[in-house]
């Protein structure tokens, strides 16, 4: 992509990054392990509101939930629930507001990333490359892919190992209302 190609890109994204209050997907997830055959599929649904609420709902071939909400990570594995507190967790606060931000697409922080822009076919695509190396040790990209639109299709999270995690999204609506009970186990 061109400078001026990425720019109205970043704009694009941003603006309607900022006019996104609350988002609802499906998905379906591809975690690649280099020593398996085949990569591992699950689905769901995800639901975001602002600011920073997350839920990934695993619906198949388990039933998995994990929510981000007000500092708290809230898990529902198959009915054993559980909750943790990660308030002051400096890495966790870094780690939501990333997934967060690759939800929305709007992860464009030069402090934070170097960036680099391609085509491809109908959508656009950004390598993310995290520059602090505490993250680093988690992720080595990010890699989002946006509609020409600007909402994001499709992120795959690359582990250092080269494994990674791939999440096309679908069915998606924005601007919905949300409820709390949309962020309950």
């Amino acid at each position: 992509m061109s400078v001026t190609e990425a720019n109205n890109l970043k704009n694009k994204v941003k603006s309607l990054a900022g006019k996104t209050q609350t988002i609802k997907s499906d998905f379906t997830q591809y975690k690649h392990i280099d020593f398996l055959a085949n990569d591992i599929e699950s689905k769901g649904k995800l639901t975001f509101k602002e600011p920073g609420q997350v839920k990934w709902e695993y619906t198949q071939p388990y039933t998995y939930s994990i929510i981000f909400k007000n500092q708290t990570v809230y898990i529902n594995d198959d009915g054993n629930k559980s909750n943790l507190d990660v308030g002051g967790n400096k890495l966790f606060e870094r780690l939501n507001n990333l997934i967060a931000s690759s939800i929305r697409g709007d992860m464009f922080n030069a402090n934070e990333f170097d960036m680099k822009f391609f085509k491809d076919d109908d959508n656009d695509l950004v390598h993310f490359l995290p520059k602090d190396p505490q993250l680093s040790e988690f992720i080595h990209a990010f890699h989002i892919w946006f509609s020409k639109k600007g909402n994001v299709q499709e992120v795959k999270m690359i582990e250092p190992s080269g494994d990674y995690t791939q999440i096309v999204f679908s069915n998606r609506t924005t601007n919905q209302p949300l409820s709390d009970a949309d962020f309950s186990q």
